[in-house]
């Protein structure tokens, strides 16, 4: 300021000392407004891009529905975590075992695997063992020592994969508990008809959504049936592999929509569908003790509910209390063909099968599931589920009730598109999604004359 304001150079440049006050002032203020500008436009564009991005976010059904409960959805992932690290518990009754010498008259004693199993069992059971001390803890019940394997079966090298991991599993029972609906069959105050007359347990795998949604909208619909029948489903459902879509969130919204699914921390496989009926014993003990009926199947079976409840109202006392129903397979025996997918080496188990019922769908009595859940701590898991759930039967003393109308093995092809034979009918084996909303649609149709 001093220099501008020299007499030489104020000559020179023509400019005074109230001039530059004034051109200074200029340029702050013009500093001033570019400032406020700037700021401006960096605080619009912030805001443009918020409001471009809010709009553009409905438009993912998906992050509309996460992002504003990411909390919630932590909170609920811990708590499903803590859940899966506790085992299913033994139920009370497990210690109550009351086998009869009918299995030991049907599976002989011999050098097989299985068969050496179940004598050592009876034998610890005859000495005065109690069920649960012949259990292995989960953490620990698998058999990974090969020396051991190849031992007790010489040609266990032999086994397909899946028979190799069933074996070296044959002790697991008590998975974690990833999903239950422990107040499915609790009865409210105040409702008549709240009873639980007949639980649909359907075994299912987390890929089958549209089978399960099928089976919801057609005959295993919940609700109160005639005569005031209260008729409630449940989905049985293990884990898929490692390598395979996680499929968890799905499975996860589909249980807290439906409350219908039942959910274990084991592999989806064939041969772990025996784990799948125990857990179903270990659940229906715990959780619905008082049901009436239960009828085990597959998600691509066709019931015809009202024929089923019918023929279940229509049953003695004696009957109703004492069944075990369905399309029987009598004289059968091990199949020694190492291509089909029930193969059972003669080194693993030797003899015939007891009667039994296809796994398709059976029903069986509610008072039978106390005693099969006890047995199922003594009779080693056999890798066909319907023989074992069989053989559990027989070493009840029970017999088959073989029943015309149940079709595990499906019908006459003639017959298939006929819906007076499915009128009825009470199952029938296989049918797709679409298939079951016809038939279900077609055999209550008021025209439909037969």
């Amino acid at each position: 300021m001093q220099r501008l304001c020299n007499p030489k150079i104020t000559r020179l440049t023509g400019i005074t000392r109230p001039n530059v006050i004034a051109t200074m002032r200029r340029v702050q203020t013009f500093v001033a407004m570019v400032f406020i500008g700037t700021v401006f436009l960096v605080v619009y564009s912030t805001l443009k891009l918020e409001m471009a991005y809010s709009h553009k976010v409905p438009q993912d059904r998906y992050l509309t529905t996460q992002l504003p409960m990411e909390k919630e959805k932590e909170e609920e992932r811990e708590e499903e975590e803590k859940k899966a690290e506790v085992p299913a518990i033994p139920h009370e009754d497990v210690y109550n075992v009351s086998f009869s010498v009918a299995l030991r008259e049907t599976i002989p004693q011999n050098a097989a695997y299985w068969n050496r199993l179940l004598y050592s069992r009876l034998a610890s059971l005859d000495k005065g063992d109690k069920p649960s001390a012949l259990d292995t803890h989960w953490s620990h019940c698998r058999e990974t020592n090969q020396e051991s394997l190849q031992a007790n079966m010489h040609d266990f090298a032999s086994y397909s994969a899946l028979l190799q991991t069933f074996v070296q599993g044959i002790n697991c029972r008590t998975p974690s508990v990833l999903i239950s609906q422990p107040d499915k069959c609790v009865s409210e105050k105040g409702k008549a008809h709240d009873h639980t007359f007949l639980l649909f347990a359907i075994k299912s795998n987390p890929k089958h959504f549209e089978r399960r949604q099928a089976v919801r909208e057609t005959w295993g619909k919940e609700g109160v049936y005639q005569n005031g029948l209260r008729v409630r489903l449940v989905f049985l459902l293990g884990n898929l592999k490692e390598d395979d879509p996680d499929l968890d969130p799905l499975v996860s919204f589909e249980a807290k929509h439906f409350r219908d699914i039942l959910q274990w921390d084991f592999e989806e496989s064939l041969l772990n569908l025996t784990l799948k009926m125990n857990m179903l014993l270990e659940w229906t003990v715990t959780n619905c003790s008082n049901v009436s009926f239960v009828f085990s199947g597959d998600d691509d079976v066709f019931v015809n509910t009202h024929q089923l409840l019918s023929y279940l109202q229509s049953l003695q006392p004696s009957q109703a209390s004492q069944l075990y129903a369905g399309q029987i397979i009598n004289s059968a025996t091990p199949l020694r063909d190492p291509n089909n997918k029930y193969y059972i080496p003669v080194s693993f188990y030797d003899g015939a099968y007891p009667s039994y019922f296809g796994g398709g769908g059976f029903v069986i009595s509610g008072t039978f599931l106390k005693p099969l859940h006890s047995l199922t701590h003594v009779i080693p898991f056999f890798p066909i589920d319907d023989v074992y759930v069989g053989m559990c039967f027989k070493a009840l003393k029970v017999a088959p009730v073989a029943h015309d109308k149940f079709h595990t093995f499906d019908i006459y092809e003639k017959d298939r598109e006929n819906l007076c034979v499915h009128k009825s009918l009470i199952l029938v084996h296989r049918r797709s999604p679409r298939q079951l909303k016809k038939l279900w649609k077609g055999i209550q149709s008021p025209f439909l004359t037969c």
